[in-house]
């Protein structure tokens, strides 16, 4: 299977599972045509390395379904393009506008901007990289508040960690990646419960960690470098 392939089995498992109480974004449908641009573009043959999130941002891929897909980044760098349609049920606080959302994703500007200072073109850090999410699902709770997968109950969780691992598993074997790097810890222990050949990670550039608010791509650099991920 290719990751597209793997990414439309993901993206049947998932709509078939239910979440109470939570508005449910699914990017792999209503953003499909930018997803699959993204894979095909980027994601075929062999890779060295996926860099792995967890889930998307409510500013990224829950907009143009691009992981990290921080709009400037995507548009500009990647040079992807296409259609975005809306999801069934939106909450008021967190609308899709696809190429117009005018907010940042700091998390995917601080994550694409490491990779374009250090490999310059697209074309250089997809000929061994890939960055993917663990989860294609955003979760919207009831005062428009972004909901992580972990906050799930067991009940709820357990189907789609068993989706997603699988997913993960098959794309791992796919693009015959011979490390996974988590970006934080949570998309780290997802990659050892996949059965990823090594693991290792890196902090989560996320606004809400304190830590990233300091250097986050020297902090990375000297991660990656450390770990033998880059020389």
């Amino acid at each position: 299977m290719s990751p597209v392939d793997h990414a439309l089995a993901l993206r049947q498992r998932c709509n078939a599972l239910r979440f109470a109480g939570l508005i449910v974004y699914n990017p792999l449908d209503y953003a499909w045509a930018v997803h699959q641009q993204y894979l095909e573009r980027f994601a075929a043959g062999t890779k060295r390395v996926l860099f792995l999130g967890m889930n998307p941002g409510p500013f990224g891929m829950a907009q143009i379904g691009v992981p990290f897909g921080e709009i400037a980044a995507a548009r500009d760098w990647l040079k992807l393009d296409g259609a975005i349609g809306k999801p069934p049920v939106e909450h008021p606080k967190r609308p899709v506008t696809g190429w117009a959302c005018r907010r940042s994703e700091v998390s995917g500007k601080r994550l694409w901007g490491l990779f374009a200072a250090r490999f310059a073109t697209p074309e250089a850090f997809f000929a061994e990289h890939l960055v993917v999410n663990w989860c294609p699902l955003a979760f919207v709770g009831p005062t428009g508040a972004n909901v992580t997968p972990d906050k799930l109950p067991a009940a709820e969780l357990e189907p789609l960690q068993a989706a997603c691992d699988a997913h993960l598993a098959g794309l791992v074997a796919a693009t015959g990646a011979a490390v996974v790097v988590g970006i934080g810890k949570v998309a780290a222990a997802a990659a050892i419960r996949a059965g990823a050949p090594r693991v290792t990670d890196i902090l989560h550039p996320s606004p809400a960690n304190p830590a990233a608010h300091h250097d986050w791509s020297g902090s990375a650099t000297r991660a990656l470098l450390a770990a033998g991920v880059w020389s």
